[in-house]
């Protein structure tokens, strides 16, 4: 699994213009890709990490800032551009392997207490965000 973590003030995802997912206080955006062998495993690595990271402001994490996440589901983060002008999206699992994970992720996070807002698996969304710092990190497990 990987994510992309973007520590944000506020952000929103929206689904055919309604608003599907919020967080309106600064916390994290937490864009996730699966691959194919991801499993439980990966899940509770991945949940650890996102609750656990000091990149929050005052170097605290969400746990300790009690900050919420908003948690993406994206398989463009398993793009390979090494040949050609188009990427391929092979090493990205399908839709009935990732979705689940996405949202054991999402349950993982809040098993842990913090508040999770989630976008929709699947639909064409529009993610708006204000990053804050501008504080941008990659976390592979």
């Amino acid at each position: 699994m990987r994510a992309v973590l973007q520590r944000v003030t506020r952000a929103s995802v929206s689904v055919a213009g309604d608003v599907v997912g919020e967080i309106s206080r600064p916390g994290l955006v937490a864009l996730v890709g699966v691959t194919h062998d991801d499993g439980a495993a990966e899940v509770e690595r991945l949940a650890r990490k996102i609750a656990e990271l000091r990149i929050l402001r005052e170097e605290l994490s969400v746990l300790e800032a009690g900050a919420p996440v908003l948690v993406v589901s994206q398989f463009t983060l398993y793009a390979d551009v090494r040949k050609g002008r188009r990427p391929t999206w092979n090493k990205a699992a399908p839709g009935a392997v990732a979705e689940p994970l996405v949202d054991d992720l999402a349950a993982a996070l809040r098993a842990k207490g913090v508040e999770v807002a989630t976008g929709r698996f699947g639909a064409d969304m529009a993610v708006e965000l204000v990053g804050d710092g501008p504080v941008t990190v990659l976390v592979e497990v």
